[in-house]
């Protein structure tokens, strides 16, 4: 049997690929800062070279001089450049994202551009004109360059490991559909699907979502052979017949990977699939798999009061000019408050500035708010897109009701209906809800049960997958929703 065993190709998963942009993007940053640094003094010093000869100076004693002026270091925050550069990339770091060619480019660009602009406002509100264009500039220039450069080794990286991840499907049921099917819907794959290996004699040989069936488990371990499979996922919902299970087993020992359907489709998607969970899954997820660190807890909460701080003398500072844009759009009442469900099903009070008419819900029903919602004022459209809307919830994690990131905070009309209708609808119970999170930065306005259930999909991978970095994650790119006014 040891001559059977293969070499697995390398896997990474998705957290992997975005640790490996991180540091690649990090490195290229750091480089691009010296650099840009190099050229400053480059410049500096082909400037006052030329000045002191064109004053007669000779060129022996110009170039002492010129050198002395070169010498000049820069203030503290040219060495933080890279930190901001990561900043402006934060939206990259999407799997599906960084491995097109054409979505890097366009982010990178549109990076330096929004890079160029701020610096470009503050040089002119600035009134000190030291301030080094010539080397930010330069930074700009670098850090674009550098980081397509790495960026296209990454997705070089990203299809070649791809390339040689072949992976079978068992199970063309149910379960295996819905993975040939987003496998379908994807530009890069980071796997190749070979087929379906399927028991069900009426399903041999055909073609399902885009997939053959190419043969029973009876033939698992030779087709495994012909067809040099790296990888079998198990798309099966409910029990496995025992020979089926003993060829898996087989195959394990002979250096496939056996991953299970919902691990690949966290892959692919970064949701949990909740129409293809077993019933004890809370359990084995989130009591016997789930152990978040009390050092998570603790931090999690600290950041919550400093985030709450800052965000309620935000609040303060610009509730007179909000507060008179909505009095003047639409009159009173400023803020609406509203019940909401908290962690474990306690209910909660909270404020947000008003951003629909007076008469939203006139006839008691209640109603979520769905994209281009005739309800939403013009000022309210205005707070909605930048979600300055929210900034009164600050309150609320202060008090401890809500976290700066988790789950949105749903109304109890609301939960007592989706709890019939999606499964697991309750779980996001287990954690505060936030004023952004997973579920928000990756899925717009939902208006239907089924978009509802993608929601909770997010909002379940969130709850299972939680780190500080994922948080930190989620941050910046909220950051990034509020300064393109791209929030619902």
């Amino acid at each position: 049997m040891a001559d059977n065993i293969r070499t697995t190709p390398l896997r990474l998963r998705p957290s992997e690929y975005r640790s490996i942009l991180f540091i690649g993007d990090l490195i290229t940053a750091v480089v691009s800062v010296f650099a840009a640094l190099s050229t400053w003094r480059q410049y500096n010093y082909f400037v006052r070279y030329t000045e002191l000869i064109q004053r007669g100076v000779p060129p022996g004693r110009a170039g002492q001089q010129a050198e002395l002026f070169n010498s000049i270091e820069p203030q503290v925050w040219f060495y933080l450049l890279p930190i901001a550069w990561m900043l402006l990339l934060v939206e990259l770091y999407d799997p599906h994202v960084a491995s097109s060619g054409r979505k890097t480019t366009r982010g990178v660009a549109l990076a330096a551009f929004i890079g160029l602009v701020a610096y470009s406002l503050v040089f002119i509100i600035q009134e000190d004109t030291n301030l080094p264009r010539v080397g930010v500039g330069a930074f700009l220039l670098f850090a674009s360059i550098l980081t397509l450069f790495w960026r296209v080794i990454f997705i070089r990286l990203y299809k070649s490991t791809g390339a040689r991840r072949r992976v079978l499907l068992i199970g063309a049921g149910k379960a295996g559909q819905t993975l040939a099917e987003l496998y379908r819907a994807v530009d890069t794959r980071s796997f190749n699907l070979i087929g379906f290996i399927d028991d069900d004699t009426k399903k041999a040989g055909k073609t399902i979502c885009g997939l053959r069936v190419i043969g029973s488990s009876t033939h698992m371990l030779n087709l495994i052979d012909v067809y040099h499979v790296s990888d079998i996922v198990i798309a099966i919902n409910g029990e496995i017949q025992g020979a089926a299970f003993q060829t898996i087993l087989d195959a394990q020992e002979k250096g496939v990977e056996v991953t299970r359907m919902p691990i690949l489709y966290e892959e692919m998607t970064g949701r949990v699939p909740v129409h293809h969970l077993e019933s004890d899954w809370i359990i084995r997820s989130f009591v016997d798999g789930l152990h978040v660190s009390g050092f998570y807890e603790l931090t999690k909460r600290l950041l919550d009061v400093l985030g709450g701080m800052v965000g309620v003398l935000i609040f303060a500072f610009t509730y007179p000019f909000l507060a008179l844009a909505v009095y003047m759009d639409t009159g009173l009442p400023i803020f609406y408050s509203q019940p909401r469900l908290g962690r474990g099903g306690l209910i909660f009070t909270i404020y947000k500035y008003r951003t629909m008419r007076q008469d939203a819900e006139a006839d008691g029903e209640v109603r979520t708010t769905v994209e281009n919602d005739p309800r939403v004022t013009r000022v309210g459209n205005f707070l909605r897109k930048t979600r300055l809307d929210e900034l009164p919830q600050f309150w609320n994690v202060l008090r401890g009701e809500m976290s700066l990131v988790g789950p949105r905070a749903e109304r109890p009309e609301l939960v007592a209906e989706y709890q019939k209708q999606i499964p697991f609808y309750r779980a996001r119970l287990l954690v505060k809800p936030g004023l952004t999170g997973w579920a928000q930065i990756n899925y717009g306005y939902v208006a239907s049960v089924t978009e509802t259930s993608v929601k909770i999909e997010y909002d379940l991978y969130y709850i299972k997958h939680r780190t500080l970095g994922m948080d930190f994650q989620i941050i910046l790119r909220t950051i990034g929703t509020v300064l393109r006014r791209t929030g619902r």
